[in-house]
């Protein structure tokens, strides 16, 4: 795994195994830096927050900032990865459960079929996450 650096120290850390991107995500989505969860993504890269919804820039991020105001981990457990040079297809479980800070009960969970690609600088980002897969 490779970390990246800028003027302010480490920014992120990105894989340059694909089978380790969702990890390097739920690390992100953890810390609740929702700037560290969009480095895991590329430039143009779509998140579907819910089936039939795609979001790319200011709309992506908004969409996790909504998670990450839940105030709850994810878990995330690949299942399996398929690579074809420089795409892969990434298929993971994940959840987020809980008690969110507003004091509701949280129950997400679903199998993700995201798609990631490696970037000239080798490591992985995504460029589709779906994290309800074929719903």
């Amino acid at each position: 795994m490779t970390t990246n650096h800028d003027a302010h120290g480490p920014r992120a850390a990105l894989p340059d195994d694909p089978a380790l991107l969702h990890s390097v995500f739920a690390a992100a989505f953890n810390s609740g830096d929702s700037r560290a969860v969009d480095l895991a993504y590329e430039d143009r890269g779509v998140l579907v927050p819910a089936p039939g919804q795609p979001m790319t820039g200011p709309a992506r991020v908004g969409a996790v900032e909504h998670l990450l105001r839940l105030g709850l981990p994810i878990d995330a457990r690949t299942r399996h990865v398929y690579t074809a040079d420089d795409i892969a297809l990434l298929v993971v479980d994940w959840s987020i459960r809980g008690t969110a800070r507003d004091g509701s009960d949280v129950h997400l969970e679903g199998t993700a079929a995201d798609v990631a690609r490696r970037g000239r600088d080798g490591l992985w980002r995504y460029v589709i996450d779906n994290p309800f897969g074929t719903a």
